[in-house]
């Protein structure tokens, strides 16, 4: 594989999760198996090694992180949305988020509750900053920050820092 070719694969990665928890959250199917199955079957080109679609494919590079986040965030579901409806103001309830929103912060969330070392905190919360701006073009990245900020300071306290 060339891997020269991607520049940022654990945030294409990172963009498919959000995507398929999108997905999970508009669609019947419930089970995180599932969901990856479609996803490597449908959505993923494991042949492409380039940033490019093909035939409607993405090149994920990191299948494993995609996998982890998804089964995370399927397991933890209920945990993970008390964890984001904390961190929302107590007049914006979690059913107000934008879809997209709520799966960024779902993805995020999950990832920040696997491993409290790796990625560090802050890597996380750029990365999905930066996932966030491939989505959106307002103040949602922003808004992304705030949360996840705020979160990484309950579910990781001793790692947490403030992004400027």
């Amino acid at each position: 594989m060339n891997t020269q070719t991607v520049k940022r694969p654990r945030t294409l990665t990172r963009i498919a999760a959000v995507q398929a928890l999108f997905q999970w959250e508009q669609g019947t199917v419930k089970a995180a198996n599932l969901i990856i199955e479609q996803f490597l079957l449908y959505r993923i080109d494991p042949q492409c090694n380039e940033e490019i679609y093909n035939d409607g494919k993405a090149y994920i590079p990191n299948i494993n992180l995609f996998k982890n986040i998804i089964e995370q965030f399927i397991h933890q579901s209920s945990e993970i949305d008390i964890i984001l409806t904390k961190s929302l103001p107590k007049d914006w309830p979690l059913h107000r988020l934008d879809p997209i929103i709520r799966a960024i912060s779902r993805a995020a969330i999950a990832e920040l509750l696997n491993d409290v070392n790796d990625p560090p905190t802050k890597v996380i919360i750029n990365e999905y900053i930066d996932v966030t701006r491939a989505f959106c073009d307002g103040e949602e990245a922003s808004l992304i920050n705030g949360i996840l900020d705020n979160i990484s300071r309950q579910v990781r306290p001793l790692t947490a820092t403030p992004l400027l």
